[in-house]
């Protein structure tokens, strides 16, 4: 007897009933289905077999995982999606996207022997890496469902503010499993995501996880969740063969026990043999169902249990037709499948990482009619399938887009007064307001905060130009302060409280122009210290080539009276680290005007990365801000000093130097015995940075202070002399963005709101004896000149590291 693994997908017919594919459409998608079935198994076969294994290593891949959703991207891009749309391919489906994406000639055939290798096909899909075109980027479960969610309230955007672009499709294919993560509820249920009809959700209902089958199915508690929060649900469960017998007479006691069988006991339907198949599927039938099914002959009956609507092609387009008729809601279907489907595998409880054999690899190629010298082709042009794949790939082409960037010029200043007391959140929200003042720039800004937008100084902004609705809102409360105006003009988009939310719409604004013809500006605020919470969609945003801006604030210790659990302290290192980020931690406002105007420049596309094989492009702006007040004289001596020009060059660059030491006392100007010091800070603490410098001064110490206004900048600017030596074996020259700064080898001190690690490297960097201060352990509620006593970072704490660092020195 035959086992389903010996059971090629393309043997499966129509069973009578009417569909929305013709007999020649539906065969002709069945060939397809097969051909990509298995260029997706023997990739992974090959990766993990044929080709040499340098590291010894396990290279890995998915043929289980690709094989249960083949017959939904089957229908998907060889019939249902059209040009506009934008689709999410799960990530495990890797192999089976690249397969097909082969078949429709958009991927040349060496790259299929290079799945997971350097420079070939990534593990999942990236939009960044891999060579076709990708529209979502995947890998971090539950992200790729968000994404097209995202990406389609920013279409709902440009289509109200720029004009209606031509109808797109924003698909996610998702495994079920990916409904565990917490992210995708959050997004379902955010009131900026209510009423997107244009998404289609379809969820590889396959019933199994990474580690076993699934016991229970969620279907009906995943069913509420989702239209309690307003979506359209559509199931595919019951392929055509499982449909036509429901017609027959005394079926309703069958269709029950399919409905209520145990999901471990029907996925091992598909490793039984035909004539297995029977006693396992009775056990604990009820009675009525065994002599329903006496009438099926053991092959006959082991097709029917095993035709799932979503391994059925025709019960797949027309349920994708069905989501496409509701056009105020967005749908989402339920696809049932089986994992592994069409392969020896089949349900197998640990078939995710498990491959199949070489002589089942045999059987299957054979099965296809291949043999090992055709084994890769794609469809003869000349036949009618590779005719048909060509005129496939015809209709899914996009039309080449305009030119990258705005055509529009950003000032290199606000020109907002900047004498006084100020704190940069309060500079960063006057910045915004007054750059939206300049008609060729206003269009294209866009804020959005997770109920955060009036604490973090975004009401200027929100007073002149409203909060986007797709439909114009009646104001019952009028706020003299803050007018809260929604409708179709408004360029504030307001999320509930969800950081991942934050910055998933964040990445959807700053790839706008990729999947709506339109470039934005995004800005987007939150409470530094949730940076973090929203951490998995920042990385996917700026992984996925996202550019936007983004303010932390309140962030530190210096926001004291809120507490530990309000005081960021880690956020600064995230900023150095991930790659893409700018780090920026200015401490006076006229620095903040000008990295600001010019993070808006680099995000519209006006500035050009000259270094991108030594470093990062610069995608994502982060600005770590304070409330904290600060008297903005000493900037104002600085600017003094040096000049607009070479000042704003260095704030740039990354830091400059605030008070020159040996011109801060005369006694110093000539001293060539003085100790000498660096204070180096970044942010809220320079008041006390001054003070100290001011106190060593007096005890004959030379303390230059210099101010980082982005530690991002400068960490990078030291990366890339390293990695040019390293590349040209030769010895690394000073980092030019430090030359200004450190003109003198002496002791460095930093000082940080923020771990003392995130400038603790300017020591190896400048080859000199450091003394790395900053907030690393938990802040508690009180008063700054309290915690930053607690913490070391009041001036008498600066002071006496000053002097350890000098102490260093000499020894």
């Amino acid at each position: 007897m035959r086992r389903k693994s010996d059971i090629n997908p393309i043997n499966e017919r129509r069973f009578g009933v009417d569909m929305p594919l013709s007999a020649e459409e539906h065969e002709r998608l069945l060939q397809v289905q097969a051909r990509a079935l298995w260029l997706a198994v023997r990739m992974v076969d090959y990766a993990n077999h044929d080709r040499e294994n340098v590291d010894g290593l396990k290279v890995g891949g998915h043929q289980a995982s690709s094989a249960s959703i083949v017959s939904i991207m089957t229908a998907l891009y060889f019939h249902h999606a059209k040009a506009e749309d934008r689709i999410s391919v799960k990530p495990h489906a890797s192999p089976v996207f690249h397969a097909m994406q082969y078949l429709l000639g958009n991927l040349d055939e060496r790259y299929l022997t290079e799945l997971r290798s350097v420079g070939g096909l990534q593990s999942y899909p990236s939009r960044t890496k891999d060579p076709e075109k990708i529209d979502f980027s995947t890998g971090s479960v539950g992200l790729g469902a968000a994404a097209p969610l995202f990406a389609a309230v920013t279409r709902r955007y440009v289509d109200a503010h720029f004009g209606v672009q031509p109808h797109s499709r924003f698909i996610a294919l998702i495994g079920d499993a990916e409904l565990d993560e917490g992210n995708v509820w959050e997004a379902v249920a955010d009131p900026a995501t209510k009423g997107v009809g244009n998404v289609m959700w379809v969820v590889d209902f396959n019933r199994q996880s990474l580690d076993r089958v699934i016991p229970g199915i969620r279907i009906q508690q995943w069913r509420s969740q989702f239209e309690a929060a307003g979506w359209h649900v559509v199931e595919a469960k019951y392929g055509s063969k499982l449909l036509e017998v429901f017609k027959e007479d005394n079926s309703e006691s069958f269709k029950k026990w399919f409905d209520d069988i145990p999901n471990e006991q029907y996925q091992s339907l598909f490793s039984a043999t035909p004539s297995d198949v029977r006693s396992i599927f009775l056990d604990g039938a009820p009675t009525g169902v065994k002599e329903f099914i006496s009438n099926y002959s053991d092959e006959n009956l082991f097709q029917i249990l095993t035709d799932l609507g979503g391994h059925n092609l025709s019960s797949l387009v027309e349920s994708f037709e069905e989501c496409d008729r509701v056009t105020d809601k967005p749908s989402v279907l339920f696809a049932y499948t089986v994992k592994g489907w069409g392969l020896p595998i089949a349900g197998d409880p640990r078939n995710h990482s498990v491959q199949i054999t070489p002589e089942q690899i045999q059987k299957l190629r054979s099965a296809n009619d291949l043999t090992i010298e055709d084994e890769w082709s794609a469809f003869d042009p000349q036949s009618a399938l590779g005719k048909f794949c060509l005129d496939r790939a015809s209709e899914l082409e996009r039309k080449a887009g305009a030119a990258k960037g705005l055509v529009i010029k950003v000032p290199i200043s606000s020109q907002i007064n900047t004498s006084g007391d100020f704190s940069t959140q309060e500079i960063f929200g006057r910045v915004i307001t007054e750059l939206s003042r300049d008609e060729k720039i206003r269009p294209f800004l866009v804020t959005t905060a997770p109920d955060v937008a009036t604490s973090t100084n975004l009401s200027g902004f929100i007073n002149r130009t409203g909060v986007f609705h797709p439909t114009e809102l009646r104001r019952w409360n009028v706020d003299p302060v803050l007018k809260w105006a929604e409708g179709p003009t408004g360029q504030h988009i307001e999320l509930g409280i969800s950081e991942m939310n934050l910055f998933m719409l964040l990445g959807m604004l700053g790839l706008s122009e990729d999947h709506s013809s339109q470039a934005l500006i995004p800005i987007g605020t939150v409470y530094d210290p949730f940076i973090v919470r929203g951490l998995d969609s920042f990385l996917y945003s700026v992984y996925s080539g996202a550019k936007f801006i983004i303010a932390g604030t309140p962030s530190g210790i210096s926001l004291a009276p809120e507490g530990g659990a309000h005081q960021s302290t880690i956020t600064p290192s995230i900023g150095i680290e991930l790659p893409g980020v700018v780090l920026i931690e200015p401490a006076f406002a006229q620095a903040l005007d000008w990295l600001l105007c010019d993070a808006v420049a680099h995000v519209a596309g006006l500035r050009e990365d000259t270094t991108p094989d030594l470093r990062p492009a610069e995608l994502a702006f982060y600005f770590r801000l304070s409330t904290r007040s600060l008297d903005q004289s000493p900037f104002t001596k600085a600017r003094e000093r040096l000049g607009d020009a070479t000042l704003r060059s260095q704030v740039l660059a990354g830091g400059y130097r605030l008070v020159d030491g040996r011109k801060a006392h005369e006694d110093f100007a000539q001293n060539s015995v003085a100790p000498v010091v660096h204070l180096v800070a970044a942010g809220a603490v320079m008041p006390e940075v001054l003070m100290a410098a001011e106190e060593l001064g007096s005890e004959g110490v030379i303390a230059h202070v210099v101010d980082v206004t982005s530690p991002g900048r400068l960490y990078d600017s030291w990366q890339r002399t390293l990695k040019q030596g390293i590349r040209t074996a030769r010895t690394p020259s000073f980092p030019g963005a430090l030359r200004p700064m450190f003109t003198e080898r002496a002791p460095i001190v930093s000082i940080h709101d923020g771990s003392s690690h995130a400038l603790a490297w300017l020591g190896s960097a400048l080859g000199m004896p450091q003394i790395a201060m900053g907030v690393d352990s938990f802040g508690q509620s009180g008063s700054i000149p309290d915690l930053y006593k607690i913490h070391d970072l009041d001036a008498g704490s600066i002071v006496n590291g000053a002097l350890a660092a000098l102490s260093l020195n000499l020894g």
